[in-house]
């Protein structure tokens, strides 16, 4: 092998034969048909060209691939669902595990469990669920691969009464970086087992994902409730009380944005900034309406389009706001030590001054089951924050990349004041201080780790991620 440059390598042609020989999926490289399909990411920001991508058809074909980029000194991206906001899932030079074909889901009414491929995606898993009126908590956007989600903790709108999506996960099948397919769970490898809930994808790559699943639905109660700019900062100072005392059946946002053109709301309020709280109560639809009557009577709101709606209907109520592909995307992320009146106004005077009528910014209510396991039960860590903030920064034109990054950066610099150390590594940015939001985010966690990915990882094969040095 010959490596040119970071985004050029060429590879030895019989070699490479070789590899699809051995493939039951598809091997696709720079002068292959549908190139250009296979390296697109959901965030169309991201342009990087792999020298392979291995379209994976099973758990033999990811053994394939990882033995043949570390016997070759290649760069592993792994690809989900793709949906991954930093680019990681594709990268210059490298060879891609594209997992997307395996989105398989077999589940188990009886033991409430569920199995799903690395590939699946949340509405793969929910539309399976749901068919036995069970539920896994994972994200709040159907197009979202479950794999990144779940390795990287997995916030959604159960969070509140059954924690994150790796708090419930039972075993993952796991392809180490010597290209070892081992079954991993508490009782087997116990060390991975805890670097996995929350670790991000370091340890190897995972062909598919054991959870445990919960009655939900198929109706649950969804609040939708919009306050003009004008009561933005009582309307958010309400919320902030409401939210001390909701029951963990209840998981919250709080969405500053700008009103989008929908027949639903107001003419008079379209394209003006906004805050719009939301919330999904789990339980039985009328217990629902009766326990988020309370949010929905906070002050005058312009619109209040609450009701009874499918659990479906909520995990996908966000995916027109994120088509792939056509957006440009940009995210960060604080967990808050609280939700002060200052704070507050930094955050209404910060969505007033987005360049994009895209872009928003989300406070998440925390709290409830996912803050009852202590720092050190998983590697995710300090769970102890009462919201998190999502600095959501979305255009749509290549001229616009500048103003929409430096938006993005200078509203999450302006919540220094009032944050925790670290982040939800979910949201990411593009990792510009990788280093620090690494150590700071695992905190105690870290040194354990790093032992781990020494363990399975030595030689730092998996390192486009949140990346845990072995040293």
């Amino acid at each position: 092998m010959e490596t040119r440059s970071a985004s050029l390598v060429v590879l030895d042609q019989p070699a490479v034969s070789e590899l699809a020989s051995q493939l039951r999926g598809q091997l696709v490289g720079p002068t292959d048909p549908g190139y250009d399909d296979v390296r697109r990411c959901w965030n169309g920001m991201i342009d990087k060209r792999p020298a392979l991508v291995v379209r994976c058809a099973g758990p033999s074909d990811v053994r394939v691939a990882v033995e043949f980029a570390r016997k070759h000194g290649l760069p592993v991206a792994v690809r989900g669902g793709g949906h991954n906001v930093s680019g990681n899932a594709i990268c210059d030079g490298g060879l891609v595990v594209d997992l997307s074909g395996m989105r398989g889901v077999r589940v188990d009414p009886a033991n409430r469990t569920v199995r799903a491929e690395g590939g699946a995606t949340i509405g793969d898993l929910d539309r399976e669920t749901q068919v036995f009126g069970l539920a896994v908590p994972m994200g709040v956007v159907s197009e979202t691969g479950i794999a990144g989600l779940t390795l990287g903790g997995g916030l959604g709108w159960l969070r509140r009464r059954y924690g994150l999506s790796c708090d419930n996960l039972l075993s993952v099948d796991l392809v180490t970086a010597s290209g070892e397919l081992i079954t991993v769970e508490p009782g087997q490898h116990p060390d991975l087992w805890w670097a996995l809930a929350g670790g991000g994808g370091n340890f190897g790559v995972v062909t598919s994902f054991e959870f445990r699943a919960h009655p939900v639905g198929p109706e649950v109660y969804f609040a939708f409730v919009l306050h003009p700019r004008e009561r933005a900062a009582a309307a958010l100072r309400q919320w902030r009380e409401w939210a001390a005392d909701a029951p963990d059946e209840i998981s919250s946002f709080a969405v500053l944005w700008r009103v989008p053109e929908l027949p639903e709301l107001p003419p008079e309020q379209h394209g003006r900034p906004a805050v719009v709280l939301l919330a999904m109560h789990s339980g039985d639809p009328a217990a629902g309406e009766e326990a988020l009557r309370p949010l929905r009577e906070l002050g005058t709101p312009v619109a209040d389009l609450s009701g009874p709606m499918s659990y479906l209907g909520v995990q996908s109520f966000f995916d027109e706001d994120y088509p792939p592909h056509v957006m440009r995307y940009y995210w960060k992320s604080r967990y808050l030590t609280g939700l002060p009146d200052e704070a507050i106004d930094q955050l209404v005077s910060a969505n007033d001054a987005s360049p994009s009528p895209r872009s928003n910014i989300d406070i998440w209510q925390l709290g409830g089951a996912m803050s009852r396991r202590s720092v050190q039960a998983t590697a995710f860590g300090d769970r102890s924050a009462p919201f998190l903030v999502g600095v959501e920064s979305n255009w749509e034109l290549p001229a616009d990349d500048e103003a929409g990054v430096a938006w993005g950066r200078e509203t999450f610099a302006q919540l220094a004041p009032f944050s925790m150390a670290g982040g939800y590594l979910n949201f990411p940015g593009f990792y510009e201080d990788h280093d620090r939001l690494v150590a700071d985010t695992f905190g105690p966690n870290l040194g354990r780790l790093r032992a781990t990915k020494r363990r399975y990882d030595p030689s730092n094969l998996f390192r486009l991620n949140h990346n845990i040095r072995p040293s």
